[in-house]
């Protein structure tokens, strides 16, 4: 027997919990200093924030409470402050976000290895999480529906940054490339032939 599963891209999102979830995610953001103070357990959406000048080939629609700065990616999580603190701020392996601005930003040098898969060596793991401090900023919005409230969100705001559910024509093929660039930078040791 097959069953449908259900994406939550298929699921329609309740409007009123879109517009509060939109509502706070385009608040005037926050230095990840204070966001990582302030961020909560619980699940929700978040947004990335940065001046036009930061990435300036990628505009993205400008935030609300603070117009001089741009949409750049937004995701969800079942805790915020877990993804934001242990992925977007630590590992390139397991954040989509790191890897593309990794691939995006490679006239700074950034070299990669294999492990399990991609990842950034150490110290330009640490030299990216410092950039993210200097230039991003952060929204986030508490949210039980985190799926189907970013899915609606992406497709309405097309932030540059992400790829999926992005309307195919928004999709920005210089990111397309940078994630390319920054998977095949680095390939898995083959084993050496056995004479």
């Amino acid at each position: 027997m097959t069953t449908h599963e259900t994406r939550p891209d298929d699921v329609p999102a309740d409007p009123a919990r879109v517009r509060e979830a939109l509502r706070l995610l385009s608040t005037a953001p926050v230095g990840l200093g204070v966001a990582v103070k302030r961020l909560s357990r619980g699940s929700g959406v978040y947004a990335w924030w940065a001046a036009p000048s930061i990435l300036p080939d990628l505009p993205g629609p400008p935030n609300g409470g603070d117009p001089s700065l741009r949409l750049l990616y937004l995701g969800r999580a079942t805790s915020l402050r877990g993804r934001i603190l242990r992925n977007h701020l630590r590992r390139s392996g397991s954040s989509i976000l790191r890897r593309t601005l990794a691939g995006l930003l490679v006239s700074e040098g950034y070299q990669t290895t294999w492990t399990d898969r991609v990842v950034l060596i150490p110290a330009d793991e640490a030299r990216l999480t410092a950039w993210m401090f200097a230039h991003l900023r952060l929204t986030w919005a508490e949210e039980a529906e985190s799926a189907t409230i970013e899915a609606e969100l992406v497709r309405r705001l097309h932030p540059p940054l992400n790829v999926h559910g992005v309307d195919p024509e928004q999709i920005q093929a210089a990111v397309v490339a940078a994630r390319n660039s920054y998977n095949t930078s680095s390939r898995p040791v083959e084993p050496l032939p056995i004479p």
